[in-house]
């Protein structure tokens, strides 16, 4: 041994360092056998590991270390042998402490030589990793408990997946709904489940470049069965990273919703069908009640002009007839109007309007409408500022509240009509914007409503005045009219206590654009200088009413079938004003405009219609809403000659065009 290898004490005493070293360690049990397996040396590490201190173990066979079974098996000694032959041995496996009990050891042995190569013995260093042992076991199992839950999922396709798509684990359920055994998917792409356009469309490579760079890919679509056939799936893609952030791979997961989606389609066909027979269901309400009033109206208009003919042969006056007729036809229209409101296609001409005349005004009509069993009562401020509304449309809302109330109270009753200035903050009504509002409320005391009538209250088509009584369009109509104009309706009712409907109206600003300008509503009072005329339209009875009355007013007019044969009369010599109707097969009213527009812009062209709603590009021209009255016909013939703000307007008597 070398001076280097040596020290000594403070006393003087020689000390081995490496034999310092060796007892200083006391995570690794250290010691020395001779030849025979006999232990001859003993660190500290041994000691605590092993539990043997070196007075007790020195001398001793290391077998003693040995289980029972490893010693009748011989392992002690074929251990020594291996370390000798091979130049070393190391293995783990149970060893015994002194107390008896077991610790898994990591074991190394290397044989000791002479220099001459004699065996001196043997060098032994064992190490306890029962805790490492235990962690790993657990991982173990763990990772067991968790290869059988995902195996055992039958409902879901469980699979790992490397970097470049290709499969690397297979579950239970991945073979159930794709087909495939393990032995035959491993190693593939998983893009074989992918059908040939979306391979082609590049959606694999996309849902893993999706799932790296966002954290998760998740999609729906059409995936493909072992046997060719489609499955509807539900995809989720995961990233798989090591703790460095390394990506290893992608965790996929898959299920088959082909019968929730044919489930979902299914009821959505059910859905479509029970709509449509709602739909069905509220076009045979409409017509009933629709057929009821009209029946009704035209038996008038019929009868009446049937008077009117017997009376006229025998020289009788006939105007009562006449006046009959024309209520009942007006009449008609106000039911036309209804629906239109409700359908929210009525056009509305919204103007300032004083509630307080409006309703001053309807004093005599509304006495007359509900009869001398309801007494009407009216409370209203001093003043109240105009509300933005159509006042027509306004008038027959009020109207059809005081009809519903007065069918309300059968026996008679009071019916107050009241109105107020009202501003709200916003949420202080539903369906209201915040800012001012005029009320005006109609309450009766009449039957009420229970909780199910008031829901359905506003509902098309819904009444309870009995099948074919009526169109159940006279709350939805207030409903639509109102939400039009900016406001709303409410309703407050209770069971033999009455019902009090409230149409909410935005405040009108106070503009004098806003003021309509008044135009003579007699032909007699316009001027009546002749126009040359050509009317359109394809109905031939509404086409001679059209130009009976422009000739009465003393204009000459031709008539027209169709768009088609109008253009080729515009060619034929000289016109003033073109009035078409709108709804024309072949060209509409507002397609014949824009022609002539083309080839005569200086022509002006009034549109009738019987629909409210126009096209867009046909909203800029004037038009006429049927029905109509030879006034109003006159009054729109009368702008289209005076209205200087027409940039269309054209002289009579020009030669502007042919």
């Amino acid at each position: 041994m070398s001076g280097a290898e040596m020290g000594t004490t403070e006393t003087g005493q020689p000390v081995n360092r490496f034999e310092l070293l060796v007892q200083s360690v006391t995570d690794y049990a250290i010691f020395m056998l001779d030849p025979a397996g006999f232990v001859v040396s003993w660190n500290s590490g041994a000691q605590r590991i092993k539990g043997y201190s070196a007075d007790e173990i020195i001398g001793q066979h290391f077998s003693a270390f040995y289980t029972e079974e490893d010693r009748a098996a011989h392992v002690p000694a074929a251990v020594l042998r291996t370390a000798e032959v091979e130049g070393r041995f190391e293995a783990e496996g149970w060893r015994l402490r002194k107390d008896g009990t077991c610790f898994w050891a990591n074991v190394v042995i290397d044989p000791i030589r002479d220099p001459a190569g004699h065996l001196l013995g043997f060098a032994k260093v064992t190490r306890d990793l029962t805790e490492r042992r235990a962690a790993q076991e657990e991982l173990r199992r763990s990772e067991e408990r968790f290869r059988l839950l995902v195996q055992s999922v039958t409902d879901y396709a469980i699979y790992m997946i490397d970097p470049v798509g290709t499969i690397t684990s297979w579950n239970s359920g991945a073979e159930r709904f794709k087909g495939y055994s393990a032995e035959e998917i491993m190693g593939q792409n998983f893009a074989h489940f992918y059908s040939e356009e979306d391979r082609m469309a590049g959606l694999p490579s996309r849902a893993l470049d999706t799932a790296q760079r966002e954290g998760r890919f998740e999609a729906e679509g059409w995936r493909i069965r072992k046997d060719g056939t489609r499955f509807w799936a539900s995809v989720v893609i995961d990233p798989i990273r090591d703790p460095a952030g390394e990506l290893l791979g992608f965790a996929k997961i898959t299920r088959d919703l082909t019968e929730r989606r044919q489930a979902a389609q299914a009821l959505e066909q059910a859905r479509e069908a029970i709509f449509q027979s709602q739909k069905m269901d509220a076009i045979g309400k409409l017509t009933g009640g629709v057929a009821h009033d009209f029946n009704n109206l035209l038996a008038v208009i019929v009868g009446s002009l049937d008077l009117a003919r017997q009376r006229l042969a025998a020289g009788a006056d006939i105007s009562r007839y006449l006046d009959n007729a024309m209520t009942a036809a007006d009449r008609g229209a106000t039911l036309t109007q209804r629906m239109l409101a409700f359908a929210r296609k009525q056009e509305l001409k919204l103007e300032q309007v004083d509630c307080i005349g409006l309703i001053h005004g309807m004093a005599d009509l509304l006495k007359t409408t509900i009869g001398s069993s309801v007494a009407i009562e009216t409370r209203f401020p001093l003043s109240l500022r105009p509300a933005h509304a159509d006042p027509a449309q306004l008038e027959l809302a009020l109207i059809n509240l005081a009809v519903n109330a007065r069918d309300a109270m059968p026996d008679g009753g009071r019916l107050l009509i009241e109105g107020s200035e009202i501003t709200l903050a916003l949420g202080d009504q539903p369906d209201l914007a915040a800012g001012s509002f005029i009320r005006l409320t109609v309450t009766d005391e009449g039957e009420g409503m229970d909780e199910a009538t008031l829901a359905r209250a506003r509902e098309p088509f819904f009444t309870t005045k009995g099948v074919g009584k009526g169109t159940g369009l006279g709350l939805s109509m207030i409903h639509g009219f109102t939400q039009q104009c900016g406001g709303a309706m409410t309703i407050a009712s209770q069971p033999g206590k009455g019902t009090s409907v409230s149409i909410w109206l935005p405040v009108a600003l106070t503009d004098a654009s806003n003021e309509r300008t008044a135009i003579p509503c007699e032909p007699d009072e316009l001027e009546t200088e002749p126009l040359v005329i050509l009317a359109v339209d394809d109905d031939d009875l509404v086409l001679t009413n059209t130009a009976g009355m422009l000739e009465t007013m003393g204009h000459t007019v031709f008539q027209a079938g169709s768009g088609r044969e109008a253009l080729h009369m515009l060619e034929q010599g000289r016109i003033d004003l073109v009035v078409t109707d709108h709804a024309m097969p072949g060209m509409t009213g507002a397609q014949l405009a824009d022609a002539i527009e083309q080839a005569y812009p200086d022509l002006p062209v009034l549109i009738i219609t019987g629909y409210a709603e126009l096209p867009a590009d046909a909203s800029r021209r004037l038009r006429l809403d049927k029905p109509f009255r030879q006034a109003e016909l006159a009054m729109m013939v009368h702008r289209i000659r005076h209205d200087s703000a027409l940039r269309r307007l054209v002289p009579i008597g020009t030669d502007s065009h042919p």
